[in-house]
């Protein structure tokens, strides 16, 4: 074991650190999708082949080892979104972030949430960062589209019949609205939060999503970062914070906020 140890050189080093990183990135990318249900069941049949193996469990084995034989094409299959949302985000990050695109994407968001803020409309809107949201619009109303404040807005206008429920920012595009989060159990939440609050943070709580609530009741912007909220942002703020947060420009966080970058997660 020690002779292993010692013979550890550099390229060696470098190699086990890439591959690590590849493994925790490809982990993070899958956690909170049903990728992760998908994995978890080749794992087990996996271990059913080694079983079978070495109970001489003819039949199954030999159905398994078949099976297993085209594991490389089976997951490509399984995971091919996964597969291509990943590539998509090696060639647009961390070097070639802070587009116009992606700045003009937030400034729309923004603007949309400053408007219906003043107009005391309610709102829910999740931007996806690194995990997929893809889980979440199954119940949501399609609508791959290009983000505009104006659009934003009629969406949760009262008279739209998809204004309840959130819309879901996937890739610079509204991929749906009317989209139903998870709600956050969280005990030590306020009373005054209500269902959409906790919504926004039940998902923040499940991916790193950043999610923008607008309340109806207050006119108030908050942002749900990592299972916490930030009440009473003004649009500058939550501008500049999302800006941070997807790394589109260097800047400071308001105060009470943390910072991420390409590598940090939320702590």
């Amino acid at each position: 074991m020690l002779d292993i140890i010692w013979n550890i050189g550099l390229n060696d080093l470098v190699d086990i650190l890439i591959v690590a990183f590849v493994i925790y990135e490809v982990i993070l990318l899958i956690r909170g999708t049903r990728a992760v249900q998908m994995l978890v069941g080749l794992v087990v049949l996996f271990l059913i082949f080694l079983v079978s193996r070495q109970l001489d469990l003819l039949t199954l084995h030999w159905m398994l080892s078949n099976f297993l034989g085209s594991i490389i094409l089976v997951v490509i299959i399984l995971f091919q979104s996964d597969i291509r949302r990943a590539l998509m985000r090696v060639g647009r990050g961390p070097f070639f972030k802070g587009s116009p695109e992606e700045q003009q994407l937030l400034r729309e968001v923004t603007n949309a949430a400053t408007t219906l803020a003043g107009r005391r409309i309610g709102a829910l809107m999740a931007l996806e960062r690194r995990i997929n949201l893809g889980d979440y619009l199954e119940m949501g109303t399609p609508i791959d589209a290009r983000v505009s404040e104006e659009l934003i807005v009629s969406i949760f206008n009262p008279a739209s019949p998809i204004h309840d429920g959130a819309v879901v920012i996937q890739g610079g595009r509204m991929s749906a609205a009317g989209c139903f989060l998870p709600i956050s159990r969280n005990p030590n939440l306020s009373r005054s939060f209500g269902t959409r609050h906790r919504a926004g943070i039940g998902l923040s709580e499940e991916t790193d999503a950043a999610v923008i609530i607008v309340s109806e009741e207050t006119g108030k912007i908050s942002l749900a970062v990592g299972g916490q909220i930030t009440p009473g942002l003004d649009g500058p703020a939550l501008r500049q914070t999302l800006h941070v947060l997807f790394h589109v420009e260097e800047g400071v966080a308001p105060e009470g906020q943390l910072r991420w970058g390409w590598w940090r997660r939320t702590r």
